[in-house]
């Protein structure tokens, strides 16, 4: 049993105008509820940063229900049962879901917006690794490019390449035979995505003249776009589109809000190639495949446990740092994924919170 009596969490209080401000969030100190049947308490030990929270944040159609004012911030977590009157979760379990950004989440199948995994016991790899490369975000890069079908001769281009979900989709479809080109912001990033990831080529979207640079990438066009940023980038790929290429609109972070160069932004312009080269654009959300998790996770296992598959990770540490983390996720200053280191596990010694290959970042 837990002699834990209090939750810190961050709690919306209002819905952000452009980018993230101070304000949006409130860190609150709250008396954690005695549990009831059917119930078990749960500690965060890392929180993935999404840039789906962004759109969570605010009242836009989006493809869950935005967080409601005054409710806990919606999150993905990796965390430890330290209290149950579950029968399917006892203490010591490491856990997987939607924990929400909180030191300790009630797990209850009838409040939270999925039932949470129990993760397999002992742990294959450390605890950020299912959030990452084991987890959620590989999981959406694999079943992307299992869409997209590359193979040998096809010229695939990846955005926010250097990113948790575009990094693994670039280097499996680099697997598979076909051309890789990243975009990514910077060119240290690019750098990182040739040298270590082994893409066969990446544009940095900062330079001003990377429209010219992405048509000298892309000689022979473009068969598959496995898109998450949208915006100008993708309105410029649309004009390299060859005949019955195909676009998975896994993300399009250059929307999610009206800050910097988004102000400007007018729309899509070319999507009438669409239609001239009889392309097919694609939605993709990876929690409409659950059914599919499993087959990818075995298949993502391999890969990284055979050394076919690089992984990297930045950490800050501290829940109080999460609204800032989510901010340099946004602005594209981190590499890899990106996740809130919020507490080390206590019952499984010998795995540290995060991977071998991770860069902890501190406060």
């Amino acid at each position: 049993m837990t002699d834990v009596s209090n939750n810190q969490a961050w709690r919306l209080r209002r819905r952000p105008v452009s980018g993230v401000a101070a304000d949006d969030l409130e860190l609150v100190s709250e008396p954690i509820a005695p549990l009831e049947e059917g119930q078990a308490l749960v500690r965060t030990l890392v929180l993935s940063v999404e840039a789906a929270s962004r759109i969570w944040m605010g009242h836009q159609r989006a493809f869950m229900p935005p967080v409601g004012l005054g409710e806990v911030m919606r999150g993905i977590g990796v965390g430890e049962v330290v209290e149950s009157r579950r029968d399917d979760m006892k203490i010591g379990d490491i856990v997987a879901g939607f924990l929400g950004w909180q030191e300790y989440c009630c797990a209850d199948d009838q409040r939270l917006d999925a039932p949470l995994t129990v993760l397999p016991s002992p742990l294959p790899a450390p605890v950020s690794a299912f959030t990452g490369v084991l987890g959620h975000t590989a999981i959406t890069a694999y079943l992307g490019i299992e869409y997209l079908q590359p193979r040998p001769g096809q010229t695939v281009v990846v955005s926010a390449a250097a990113g948790g979900v575009g990094s693994i989709a670039g280097q499996l479809a680099r697997l598979r035979g076909a051309r890789v080109v990243g975009i990514a912001g910077g060119a240290a990033k690019c750098q990182h995505v040739i040298d270590d990831l082994g893409f066969d080529a990446c544009v940095d979207r900062k330079d001003p003249a990377w429209p010219a640079r992405l048509d000298e990438a892309t000689p022979d066009g473009v068969d598959l776009d496995f898109e998450n940023v949208g915006g100008p980038i993708l309105d410029h790929l649309l004009m390299r589109l060859n005949l019955h290429a195909k676009i998975l609109l896994c993300g399009e972070v250059s929307s999610y809000d009206d800050s910097g160069e988004r102000s400007a932004w007018r729309g899509l312009v070319n999507v009438d190639q669409v239609h001239m080269q009889r392309a097919t654009m694609q939605g993709f959300i990876v929690t409409d495949h659950l059914a599919r998790w499993p087959a990818a996770l075995d298949a993502l296992g391999g890969l990284w446990a055979s050394g076919q598959l690089k992984y990297e990770e930045s950490v800050v540490s501290g829940l109080d740092q999460a609204p800032a983390a989510l901010t340099r996720l946004l602005a594209g200053d981190t590499v890899g994924k990106l996740v809130v280191g919020v507490a080390e596990p206590v019952t499984i010694p010998g795995h540290p919170l995060t991977t071998h290959g991770g860069c902890r970042e501190g406060r």
